[in-house]
């Protein structure tokens, strides 16, 4: 009978892994995922910056009097 491989027990005709503890739960894809869809949607709802829109520079724009030149 061939002895089981480091970390590995044997069950019947094939070998299982042992369990071992994990010190840090891992997070799944999906949580992951739902905590970046979170973040997305605060920063849709109330925004990343708390400053205020600043508006557009004031461009020149043609006045109605002004001589139209060719």
């Amino acid at each position: 009978m061939s002895k089981a491989p480091d970390g590995f027990y044997k069950v019947r005709a094939h070998y299982r892994r042992r369990p071992t503890p994990r010190n840090a739960k891992r997070m799944s894809g999906w949580t992951v995922a739902g905590l970046l869809a979170g973040v997305w949607l605060w920063g849709q709802v109330f925004g990343f910056s708390d400053s205020t829109a600043t508006p557009p520079p004031a461009t020149p724009r043609p006045t109605a009097s002004s001589p139209a030149h060719r």
